[in-house]
């Protein structure tokens, strides 16, 4: 199997705009995500995709490989869809986050792991939360697994309800899971969910995964016990710089 990494990369971030292009002791994001990527040993190739002449140019200026997409996408997941529609011979690909310029590359082979089941046609990670303060964060979503490790549900709310508990022990009474953001697809599968309507669950969450559970699609889940730092606002990037 041959797997693409595409780290989508938008310049007009609403609470962060160049975001990608911004830098991180001596190089931009943009450069340690896909730096970070290439160190993934699952992964035959790793593309930056952009909306933006100015990544573009900085990506292929530090030696990497990018390709200019639309600037209509909604979200990283359509503008991964392009992408496959442009270069052929990849059977899955990894979104990956543009904005953790210290993502572990393990986290990326973790998940290349769940396409050994040729029944997986999208994939994710999770990790166990171990505070109350993750679990009634809205900010960071939770989901529920079956048994077989598929999602079953993404909520920002803490999920499931533990009946009859204090809410402030609830991670010591179940084992709750939150949303790591780094999806996989199968080709033929990505093609189809970017042209699926948002859907009614979406909306009320504003989480695009939900799209694809109701619209019948299982998502393979992989746990992770490695903590990810995503960088969403200026004061996210002042934080990162003062732990270096």
């Amino acid at each position: 199997m041959l797997i693409l990494g595409i780290i989508p990369a938008r310049f007009a971030s609403t609470r962060f705009p160049g975001k990608p292009l911004v830098d991180i002791a001596g190089k931009s994001m943009i450069q340690r995500v896909y730096e970070q990527a290439k160190q993934a040993s699952a992964l035959d190739e790793v593309i930056v995709a952009t909306d933006d002449d100015r990544i573009l140019s900085h990506v292929m200026e530090f030696g990497g490989r990018a390709i200019l997409t639309s600037t209509e996408h909604q979200s990283g997941t359509d503008r991964c869809a392009e992408v496959a529609e442009k270069i052929s011979g990849f059977d899955a690909i990894i979104n990956i986050q543009g904005d953790e310029p210290f993502i572990d590359p393990r986290q990326i082979n973790i998940l290349t792991t769940c396409f050994a089941e040729p029944e997986t046609v999208l994939a994710t990670l999770v990790k166990k939360i171990e505070t109350a303060e993750e679990l009634n964060n809205p900010n960071i979503p939770k989901v529920i697994l079956n048994n077989r490790s598929e999602a079953v549900y993404f909520s920002r709310a803490p999920i499931p309800y533990f009946r009859g508990k204090d809410g402030a022990r609830w991670q010591d009474e179940h084992s709750y899971y939150k949303h790591i953001g780094i999806y996989g697809y199968r080709i033929d599968t990505l093609k189809t969910i970017s042209s699926l309507p948002v859907s009614s669950l979406e909306k009320a969450e504003a989480l695009e995964q939900l799209r694809w559970i109701e619209n019948g699609y299982r998502i393979k889940a992989a746990s992770t016990t490695i903590e990810t730092i995503a960088v969403d606002t200026p004061e996210d990037l002042e934080r990162l710089l003062k732990g270096l």
